[in-house]
């Protein structure tokens, strides 16, 4: 028996009505000494300890010594055999947030990060019995899990280090999480486990190279804004000089030009407001 065996038992109701009959059958035979009431009264104390019950989104696992039986997954009360074993197990979706763990990612810089699980029992033989202990084994493997992943994406982007990915961990959060999901449930399969969300719940730098790539991100940031300033101020130089010489305004030479270019250029990549100097003189 390698797989989950889903089984019917009989009622409790009518069982546990059954045990009463014997009982209270066995209490007038000692009343009367009649010894087959003592027998039935014997049966049903042998009865109760087969009675058990299966809340919503529960399960039972039975087992005859040491040998799998069946489980019960339908809600009610039932009875089954009281030399059974009967393990519980949850079927309900369980949350687990893992503890932050201090991991390197693709380019080597280690940093802190921790993932959310949402899973549950699918398969109660695998989980009973493959592993040794399922939620410990949903621990573990998590842990294993979200450190291998650190190491196949970078932290982020960055341009120097003649990196060019397209999944980052701080960006691609949709694709991280699929590609979480994916390890997870491969790992725990074999615990019949399914995996019905994961993420990332914690990312940062460590602590020790924190405020560096801190500095690094807003150098960056800095760099491309400059960037495209620059862009801005470079059409719109390009602009004035057209619209200049199409309208036949003045008549810069390329001396001129070339100071007209280079006093806009101030103007416009400036990050402080320019001051206006008066000309009252002439441009000769």
């Amino acid at each position: 028996m390698k797989e989950e065996k889903i089984i019917k038992v009989p009622n409790g109701y009518f069982m546990l009505f059954l045990s009463l009959v014997l009982i209270c059958g066995g209490i007038y035979g000692f009343v009367t000494f009649d010894m087959v009431f003592v027998v039935a009264v014997i049966i049903g104390i042998f009865l109760l300890p087969g009675f058990f019950l299966v809340n919503p989104n529960t399960s039972k696992v039975l087992l005859l010594f040491g040998k799998y039986v069946g489980t019960v997954k339908d809600n009610g009360f039932f009875w089954a055999n009281p030399f059974y074993t009967k393990r519980k197990i949850s079927l309900r979706a369980s949350n687990f947030d893992s503890e932050r763990v201090k991991v390197n990612d693709k380019l080597g810089n280690p940093i802190m990060i921790s993932t959310i699980l949402v899973w549950r029992v699918q398969d109660t033989f695998k989980a009973a019995f493959d592993v040794d202990n399922f939620e410990n084994f949903v621990r573990v493997q998590s842990d294993a899990a979200v450190r291998k992943l650190a190491s196949l994406y970078p932290y982020d982007n960055f341009a120097d280090e003649g990196l060019d990915e397209d999944i980052t961990l701080r960006a691609s959060v949709n694709e991280v999480s699929e590609a979480l999901e994916q390890e997870l449930s491969e790992r725990l399969a074999m615990a019949g486990i399914e995996v019905l969300e994961a993420r990332i719940g914690y990312l940062a730098y460590a602590q020790e190279i924190a405020n560096a790539m801190l500095k690094r991100q807003q150098a960056t940031a800095i760099v491309a804004a400059r960037h495209k300033i620059v862009e801005g101020a470079v059409s719109m130089v390009e602009m004035a000089l057209d619209e200049l010489s199409k309208k036949n305004i003045i008549d810069l030479d390329e001396d001129r030009k070339a100071t007209m270019v280079s006093n806009l250029m101030v103007i416009l990549c400036s990050d402080k407001d320019a001051t206006p100097v008066v000309n009252t003189g002439t441009l000769t």
